[in-house]
């Protein structure tokens, strides 16, 4: 049988240890804090924010999410984020995407002052991360939980075939570095990748971030049930219900171990964000 990969027992796991390392910057007169700029009301928005608060106030930190008006202009937008990056009391920020139509048209990558960067966009955190494995480095959340992930469930990845399908800048590039710094032999495809099919079949572990639900199959497997797939992708169907991008029912009994949609990747990427906080104070 099939071992399906949940964050919850991750989470449960690590929450203690962020929780006394939180309490130790309290001690020495340090409480953590975030800021969160959020600008108008979308609905996944607003959910995502309000768990990131939630999450950061479990663990002993402090968390303001910063609401603008759907209407913001570009100058008002900046000057809030500029506050932040000058405020010497909040340690972390991060601008909640998407925004609305009159600021979608500024790259938010650099915006945020690298050192509180607990996204991990920002170009220098990004070159850090391609110097190599650096300790303390903001490296983007949604990878950086994907390896807490691996290594808690005790999945090696020194030596073997990985396949990162998808080439964002927020998941599948960082993600296949991150690999590739834990010695893994790393495959990145994406929409101009020629049988991915049999690159999938090749790969022992795939993890997927392409955002096309249910298309990761049976099909796509080798039959020796020996794979791991890390399902990073989440879509709405028409019936209202979540979905990933590997066809759940159709391939869970099919691998070695999976991640579900929901309850996998993507409670760790808030659990990352909460870690990069706490290793931001320390770029200060």
């Amino acid at each position: 049988m099939s071992e399906i990969l949940y964050a919850k027992p991750v989470i449960d796991a690590e929450l203690a240890k962020l929780k006394k390392q939180c309490q130790n910057f309290i001690d020495q007169g340090i409480l953590p804090y975030l800021k969160v700029v959020l600008v108008g009301d979308h609905p996944a928005s607003v959910i995502y924010t309000r768990n990131k608060k939630k999450f950061c106030e479990k663990i002993g930190a402090k968390c303001d999410i910063i609401k603008l008006p759907v209407d913001t202009n570009e100058t008002d937008f900046l000057e809030a984020v500029n506050e932040i990056n000058n405020d010497k009391d909040v340690h972390g920020a991060l601008i909640q995407l998407p925004l609305p139509k009159q600021l979608s048209h500024i790259d938010t990558t650099n915006l945020v002052n690298p050192k509180k960067d607990v996204d991990g966009f920002h170009s220098e955190n990004i070159s850090i991360l391609y110097r190599g494995p650096q300790d303390n480095v903001l490296a983007p959340c949604t990878p950086k939980g994907v390896m807490t992930m691996l290594d808690h469930y005790k999945i090696d990845v020194e030596g073997v075939n990985a396949l990162v399908i998808g080439r964002s800048l927020i998941v599948g590039k960082p993600m296949a570095l991150m690999l590739t710094n834990r010695n893994a032999t790393v495959t990145l495809a994406h929409s101009k990748s020629k049988d991915v099919e049999t690159l999938c079949k090749n790969a022992d572990i795939i993890i997927s971030a392409c955002g096309i639900p249910k298309f990761l199959k049976k099909s796509y497997l080798r039959t020796d049930k020996s794979q791991t797939i890390i399902d990073v992708g989440i879509s709405r169907l028409d019936d209202g219900t979540l979905s990933g991008d590997a066809d759940f029912d159709n391939v869970k009994e099919d691998v070695k171990a999976i991640t579900p949609v929901p309850g996998g990747v993507g409670p760790m990427t808030i659990f990352s964000v909460a870690q990069n906080l706490l290793h931001a104070i320390n770029n200060l």
